[in-house]
């Protein structure tokens, strides 16, 4: 079958805009709002030749996998767009829920997850399941004129492959052993996007996003390592704070409050993090 949304996203206004290979999706979600597209649009693609992940890293989408890209266009806050992250996150982990039978994936992240969730949230924007990544998310935003900018909100899933030269574990639903395609997935990825959107009430309800990411969070109560411009800060994943930022607990009680950066838990917090 192609693309489709759910009914549920196409009553709200939502849009599709589906091809079968593309360059990048946020990248295309821009163009469009820069020619003045009034968002709401999901570009979608089971091909992406030239993503990216963070910090200009490589993100290879090949044929079978979701690259999906939601355009938001806003008058509001940067900073507080800057949370969609975390609404994406978690549409993401609810659709996999919906779409993955009981029973196929299961969790355990360096010792550091309660196995709580099938599929957890890394902060700040990946995926895991059975410890791999299996999805990252990629925020992109540009100005528009009359005080608005445009949020690409990017979701990559690997669906049927995976990279294999990473630094960290990773994974796909079929090396997990499920056979949900890219759009089975989307279309529940739309369907959920809704929910957690009217939750999120354009940041009027983050409090309840937090809450929500919290339950889902991987290597929360664990040990961590946070490198962050060369430096590494060691201790306890706390909490996220009441702007998304990730909380360490020092082993002397001192809390410290990281805005960005990269989080490596349990034994690689020890190894992968120097």
């Amino acid at each position: 079958m192609g693309f489709t949304l759910a009914p549920t996203a196409a009553s709200q206004g939502f849009r599709l805009e589906a091809h079968d290979s593309v360059g990048s999706t946020n990248a295309l979600a821009l163009e469009r709002a820069r020619a003045g597209d009034a968002g709401k649009l999901w570009v979608v693609s089971k091909k992406q030749e030239s993503g990216r992940g963070r910090r200009g890293r490589v993100w290879a989408t090949p044929e079978g996998n979701l690259a999906a890209t939601l355009l938001v266009v806003t008058e509001g806050e940067l900073r507080m767009a800057a949370t969609l992250g975390f609404v994406a996150g978690l549409a993401l982990a609810d659709a996999l829920d919906a779409v993955v039978p009981k029973g196929r994936i299961s969790v355990a992240l360096d010792g550091a997850s309660a196995g709580r969730n099938r599929f957890e949230l890394k902060w700040p924007n990946d995926v895991l399941a059975s410890g791999a990544k299996l999805a990252g998310i990629l925020l992109e935003s540009t100005l528009l004129d009359g005080n608005r900018f445009a949020v690409a909100v990017g979701i990559g899933v690997n669906v049927v492959a995976h990279p294999e030269d990473l630094p960290y574990p990773a994974t796909s639903l079929k090396a997990l052993g499920a056979t949900c395609d890219a759009e089975t997935l989307f279309l529940a990825l739309s369907d959920a996007w809704s929910e957690n959107a009217r939750l999120w009430a354009d940041g009027r309800g983050l409090t309840a996003i937090r809450q929500r990411w919290l339950e889902r969070a991987a290597g929360l109560g664990g040990e961590v390592a946070v490198r962050i411009d060369g430096d590494v800060v060691r201790g306890v994943f706390e909490t996220i704070d009441e702007d998304c930022r990730f909380v360490i607990r020092e082993s002397g009680g001192r809390m410290i409050t990281v805005a960005a950066g990269d989080v490596h838990f349990g034994a690689v917090a020890s190894a992968g993090a120097q």
